[in-house]
């Protein structure tokens, strides 16, 4: 046995790090939850904008993404139920964390400031929410995710492509594919 001064051998290191990697893997196939409330929330959002576009003739049809105010405090308070419950919060468990926040406070200017952009700002939020869905998916070492990413990716391409009515479908079907898709699948890993 090593004492606290003694290197560990090969072995013992590959042993340990792989048993850290498992722990945190463990710990974020959990955040399911995430996935899954904001894929329903946003998928919702961009298929009901997309709806009362296509198909009638409400003059604010953006009203619906205001489920997202709902889906920020259900976040907050459950992941700060989760931290409370948290044994050990590994430097995985941080990076994962401040990737998501990032991208949340990098997406809320361009949503704010989006008649800049003529409010053409679906192809443009796509593309980086395929960052933070992709490097989760190889934190994870979860391919669905990392195929989610690029799905993001492809989406955005999409989105840039098609007229402005049309980006919320896209939108709605990148959210579907990227989110709730690995979201289910990540959770039946845990149900296990």
């Amino acid at each position: 046995m090593n004492t606290p001064n003694q290197p560990f051998d090969p072995q013992q290191s590959l042993t340990f790090i792989t048993g850290m990697i498992r722990q945190a893997q463990g710990k974020m196939q959990k955040n399911s939850f995430y996935f899954l409330l904001w894929g329903w929330a946003i998928a919702s959002a961009y298929l009901g904008m997309y709806v009362l576009m296509a198909f009638t003739d409400y003059q604010h049809p953006y009203v619906v993404w205001l489920i997202i105010i709902p889906a920020w405090i259900v976040t907050m308070i459950y992941g700060r139920k989760q931290d409370r419950q948290a044994q050990v919060f590994t430097h995985l468990d941080r990076i994962n964390m401040w990737l998501w926040i990032s991208f949340g406070l990098a997406v809320l200017p361009i949503a704010i400031f989006g008649s800049k952009l003529n409010f053409n700002i679906s192809p443009v939020i796509l593309c980086m929410t395929a960052i933070p869905t992709f490097l989760t998916g190889i934190m994870l070492r979860f391919k669905p995710l990392l195929y989610g990413g690029i799905n993001f990716w492809l989406c955005s391409i999409i989105a840039f492509l098609v007229d402005y009515q049309t980006q919320y479908l896209v939108g709605g079907i990148a959210i579907v594919l990227g989110y709730l898709v690995p979201g289910y699948m990540l959770r039946s890993t845990i149900e296990k």
